[in-house]
């Protein structure tokens, strides 16, 4: 499963195999104190405590996520593989062993149709994660892994060859068509997910274009505005006082430069080109720092130990709102001190300045809160704001371990 087995396993399908094995469990103890109580036989998994065993390590394996995170893409296919192993491997040992036993061929081609019901949960796991090629791959192999376990014992008093083979293509034949229905579905699924994310990415853009107006709005076009008033009052005194037209003047220049740098600053926000080369932690180190130079609050930073290797489009979207947070406090806020706090899925920006009401309709003012709402939605973070007037403001965003 090269290619298939690189892709991320979808969400719900690991704790589908962990409700599995542990039905498992619970389904061979219950035989196994019912062989204690009845001296019962029964044609699933022989002997019983080493299948146990075994079913145990795997509830294990599936539930250690620092393992997942290890094998990647690999470690979905091993369970799925082992699972299918011992499910077979069982099947033919206790094929055997009642077969020495001197149970009756058809008693023992009757409780081979057991398969079914123990292999349906791994082939709906494998057309649901690797679609419908895999759901063949899954019915050629385990009815070759089968045969070459059966077919051995057919001479032994056991069935047929021929009805072993006949009993292994059925199943197969029962397992295409559900395998087929569960990879549509799960293609499905996928489609109209990545149709909403692309929707909600669409969102964002627009949102943040609309932001971004705006922020040149007040920034770059009220700065030429001021500029050109004040070039025009100059021209106008500029015989009759010259003094008031320098003075005037020398205004005009200092806006100019005040608008440039505004718009330096909104350029350069836009790129996020800091988080390329510096990476998160540094990235968001800087802008916090130069916001606070630049407003003049007094800043407590705490910024944890973050992992080298991260996923982009989070970490773009923790800069954004990290970015957007700040710039708020610098706009509207009015605070003397922020705390902010960076550390493996969790940011918090924290003002003491005048607060608002988040329950309000959003005006300009709060124009950004939008945007970082819909860049936590499609990361699948979950943003939260406190506030209230004059106690200041706390942004939270919390990121789900991926």
């Amino acid at each position: 499963m090269t290619e298939a087995g690189a892709r991320r396993v979808e969400p719900g399908l690991l704790p589908l195999f962990r409700i599995f094995v542990a039905l498992e469990i619970l389904l061979l103890l219950l035989r196994i104190g019912l062989e204690a109580v009845f001296r019962a036989d029964f044609p699933l998994l022989q002997p019983a405590w080493p299948g146990l065993a075994f079913l145990a390590l795997q509830l294990g394996y599936l539930s250690w996520p620092r393992l997942e995170r290890a094998l990647g893409g690999l470690y979905l296919p091993l369970a799925l593989v082992a699972s299918i192993g011992l499910t077979i491997a069982s099947a033919a040992a206790g094929l055997r062993l009642r077969l020495d036993a001197g149970i009756r061929a058809e008693e023992l081609v009757r409780g081979s149709w057991i398969l079914i019901v123990v292999l349906l949960v791994p082939l709906i796991i494998v057309a649901w994660q690797y679609g419908f090629r895999w759901v063949l791959w899954f019915c050629v192999l385990t009815v070759g892994a089968e045969l070459a376990l059966t077919l051995p014992l057919a001479g032994k008093n056991a069935a047929p060859a021929v009805t072993l083979v006949a009993v292994a293509l059925v199943r197969c034949l029962f397992f295409l068509p559900v395998g087929y229905a569960v990879a549509r579905l799960a293609q499905a699924q996928r489609e109209q997910l990545a149709r909403y994310a692309s929707t909600l990415e669409q969102l964002a853009i627009s949102r943040e274009r609309n932001r971004l107006a705006h922020e040149l709005h007040d920034t770059l076009a009220h700065g030429l505005s001021s500029v050109a008033v004040q070039l025009e009052a100059t021209r106008t005194l500029w015989k009759a006082q010259p003094d008031a037209a320098r003075t005037l003047l020398g205004e005009a220049l200092e806006a100019t430069r005040t608008a440039l740098g505004e718009a330096r600053r909104a350029i350069g926000a836009l790129r996020a080109s800091p988080l390329q080369e510096l990476g998160l932690a540094r990235a968001v180190t800087a802008l916090a720092e130069a916001e606070a130079a630049r407003a003049g609050f007094a800043l407590n930073l705490k910024v944890g130990n973050l992992p080298e290797q991260t996923n982009s489009d989070v970490d773009h979207a923790v800069y954004r709102i990290a970015a957007e947070a700040l710039a708020n406090v610098v706009r509207h806020a009015q605070a003397g001190r922020v705390t902010m706090v960076l550390e493996p899925g969790r940011l918090i920006v924290a003002d003491d300045g005048r607060g608002f009401d988040p329950a309000a309709p959003l005006d300009d003012a709060r124009f950004g809160l939008t945007g970082m709402r819909e860049r936590a939605r499609i990361i699948g973070a979950m943003l939260e704001i406190e506030s209230a007037a004059g106690k200041g403001t706390t942004v939270r965003l919390t990121v789900p371990e991926r």
